[in-house]
């Protein structure tokens, strides 16, 4: 397990940021150009400028910065474009669709997501990703966002787009975010009428 990341009076290094997001940026560059199994740590802090003991102050391995860099991918995504549920909003106006934001998201990220959802990819990364998507469903629900409870709509939901996600990148995207948000908006927006499903 990597060590900690070091802290002066309580606030984080800002080194260890940059360590961090440079590591992170190597990550996304390589992976338009190989296989994430054909990526070293060599070749990572190489691309980034940082020492190899760097590397592994703040990693475990390749997959485990890969998980890092698509985690806060992806988050950047959520704070923008929340997991859909309702249909309007708190003002009764009908809710805007934020999938086709998802899938331009995505896009955009194509060989890093596909490197770790698809075919070579990573069981890890799957389950790890589902876990977040399945948090973000449950805040936009207004449920607490803990495992102490199970929301089958919300469990539901994250299946539903993780795995439109997954097939559309296997496939190389085709259509547009567009397109693919607004064939599977009436099935999210569907997921609210079933909403008073309490959590177990």
């Amino acid at each position: 397990m990597p060590a900690q990341p070091p802290e002066r009076h309580g606030v984080p290094d800002p080194r260890v940021a940059r360590s961090r997001a440079a590591l992170e940026a190597a990550l996304r560059d390589l992976v338009t150009e190989r296989d994430l199994r054909q990526i070293s740590v060599a070749d990572l802090t190489k691309r980034a400028g940082v020492n190899r003991s760097t590397f592994y102050e703040h990693y475990v391995d390749v997959h485990d910065l890969a998980v890092a860099a698509c985690t806060a991918t992806y988050d950047e995504l959520v704070a923008v474009a929340p997991i859909p549920h309702g249909q309007l909003t708190a003002d009764g106006a009908p809710l805007p669709n934020p999938l086709p934001a998802l899938f331009t998201h995505v896009a955009a990220n194509a060989p890093l997501y596909r490197a770790l959802l698809c075919d070579e990819g990573s069981a890890r990364m799957i389950n790890h990703l589902l876990h977040r998507i399945t948090l973000a469903a449950r805040t936009s629900r207004g449920l607490p966002a803990n495992t102490d409870t199970t929301d089958p709509v919300s469990a539901f939901l994250a299946g539903a787009v993780l795995g439109t996600i997954i097939d559309w990148l296997r496939g190389d995207c085709p259509g547009t975010p567009e397109e693919i948000g607004a064939a599977i908006w009436p099935y999210a927006v569907a997921c609210a009428e079933v909403s008073d499903i309490p959590s177990i």
